[in-house]
């Protein structure tokens, strides 16, 4: 169930130019800094902002507002979407995110959600931001508290076996308030994932382990939300089982926007150089 009153406020066009903003944002924040994950970050900006502009429950002058939706981005090395959106959003000035990992900043390398208004776990050790989400979601239940937990991890973190333990955990207490989003650009620090170590067939594995499964573009923001639709109605014609955690596999591109960074493991966690920053904002329709 929806419960957000700000649902559809934007408009699809809305939503893409404000994913680019948000874009904009992490090439600067990343720039400035020196150093930081960009690959990752862009790849999920649709991603978050389809959950934080239009699926949410949230309310940036009450971050801590009760009965909220929460968003854990698992993939804890993609900070910079996460603070870039929620700056968007309204949580706090984007100026502020432009101190990303500088010494004394809220803003680290990965969310601390002692230092910055809208982070609801922090994350960073790939499998632990999921597994998080699995007790939030449960006590949520327990507590009969109607917020949802939404959760994003990394198609490459899907090769940590503490995934598939929450997995497990998640479809056993019929988690039917838990919904995943799987970053799947097919890429990570060393490389193909399919070289390193295939995490495919992403959707039989989260199948067998009990979950709802869908799959989108996940650079359609209209195909995201139309995902989020149908795991909200939990119809059954659908194959949505309403009592069952839900995954949305979201086939991406690491870099995406940026056309020197698009499909290259190498911007996993390099920071762009003036010359190139510059470029990367001229692509996304920014200013520099």
């Amino acid at each position: 169930m929806n419960n957000n009153p700000n649902k559809g406020k934007y408009s699809i066009e809305d939503l893409k130019k404000i994913a680019n903003i948000i874009r904009v944002d992490v090439i600067k924040a990343v720039y400035k800094a020196g150093s930081g994950h960009p690959g990752g970050s862009l790849s999920a900006a649709d991603i978050v902002t389809a959950l934080y502009f239009d699926e949410m429950n949230i309310d940036p002058t009450n971050p801590k507002m009760k009965g909220r939706d929460k968003l854990v981005l698992s993939k804890g090395h993609a900070a910079p979407v996460q603070y870039a959106a929620l700056a968007e959003r309204g949580f706090f000035p984007v100026e502020e995110m432009m101190s990303l990992r500088k010494m004394g900043s809220n803003f680290q390398g990965h969310p601390n959600m002692d230092k910055v208004p809208g982070i609801e776990m922090s994350t960073g050790s790939l499998g632990q931001g999921i597994s998080a989400s699995v007790g939030m979601a449960l006590a949520n239940k327990i507590d009969e508290d109607p917020g949802r937990v939404f959760v994003i991890l990394g198609d490459g973190e899907l090769q940590e076996g503490l995934v598939w333990e929450a997995s497990m955990a998640a479809s056993h207490y019929n988690l039917s308030n838990l919904v995943a989003f799987v970053d799947w650009n097919g890429l990570q620090i060393d490389g193909a994932n399919d070289d390193v170590m295939t995490v495919k067939p992403i959707d039989e594995k989260f199948r067998a382990f009990g979950w709802n499964v869908l799959s989108v573009d996940g650079h359609d923001i209209k195909d995201i939300l139309g995902a989020l639709d149908k795991v909200n109605r939990g119809d059954a014609s659908l194959g949505i089982n309403s009592d069952k955690p839900s995954v949305i596999i979201a086939k991406t591109v690491k870099g995406k926007g940026v056309s020197f960074m698009e499909n290259q493991a190498g911007w996993h966690g390099k920071a762009p150089n003036e010359e190139q920053a510059k470029k990367a904002v001229e692509e996304l329709g920014g200013e520099w």
